[in-house]
């Protein structure tokens, strides 16, 4: 007999870039995925989901599902059912910033220190939600491994039920938790080319980083920092092997 697949539960997150709460939903769904229930989890991409995409819809079909919503309009709630099955669960942060009197959230790229709260109590109550559909034992964050992904130096992968991957890193910038698009590919293509720690090779890595992520002119010497400190370490790994 044919092996069964593995039973996990598949995230929907809106990723709405019109309003905060969307890049809320987004690095929640993050935070569950690579630390809070590595493993028992995936990512479904939205927007292929609703043009279409096979690999995801027949996921969504065979494993329960768990929606994840900027706002009240619950696209990736109305969308799942209508093209696949209904959640299994469901969640809207606006509401439940509400409920626990988090208010304020701002900042679509650069969240502050509401948008900040909101992730975690997002990521929280997902992984609470995990582990309900998967009926599982509710478990205390320190058992599963939690780690702080401000300033990590590993890379967070989305990885997507179609098994695609976009690399991103959560960084603390400036003091605000930011999501960085593609810096292990552009770290790994600079340093093939030979880019050594100078003004020149700094320029180039900037540049690079601007074409995947939008870079506040006010907030470019803290991004430079970072993303050097960040591309040294890279370095050092990849010398080390």
């Amino acid at each position: 007999m044919p092996d069964l697949p593995e039973r996990k539960v598949g995230i929907v997150a809106c990723s709405g870039e019109e309003i905060a709460e969307g890049t809320v939903t987004r690095l929640a769904a993050l935070e569950v995925l690579h630390e809070r229930r590595r493993g028992e989890t995936v990512t479904i991409c939205l927007p292929l989901f609703l043009a279409g995409g096979a690999a995801d819809r027949a996921f969504a079909k065979l494993h329960p599902t768990i929606t994840v919503d900027g706002c009240e309009q619950r696209c990736a709630a109305h969308g799942t059912e209508k093209h696949s099955a209904k959640p299994a669960a469901s969640i809207v942060v606006r509401e439940l910033a509400a409920e626990h009197g988090i208010e304020g959230i701002d900042g679509r790229r650069c969240l502050n220190d509401a948008g900040r709260r909101a992730v975690e109590l997002t990521a929280e109550r997902l992984a609470a939600l995990v582990d309900q559909v998967l009926g599982k034992e509710p478990r205390l964050e320190a058992d599963v491994g939690v780690k702080e992904h401000a300033g990590s130096l590993e890379p967070s992968v989305v990885t997507c039920s179609c098994g695609s991957g976009v690399p991103v890193k959560v960084l603390e910038i400036g003091g605000r938790a930011v999501e960085v698009v593609a810096l292990p590919l552009i770290f790994e293509t600079l340093r093939e080319r030979g880019g050594a720690h100078d003004e020149s090779a700094t320029s180039e890595l900037m540049r690079m980083v601007k074409v995947y992520n939008y870079v506040p002119p006010e907030a470019e010497a803290a991004w430079r920092d970072v993303i050097v400190a960040q591309y040294l370490a890279h370095c050092e790994r990849g010398e080390s092997r």
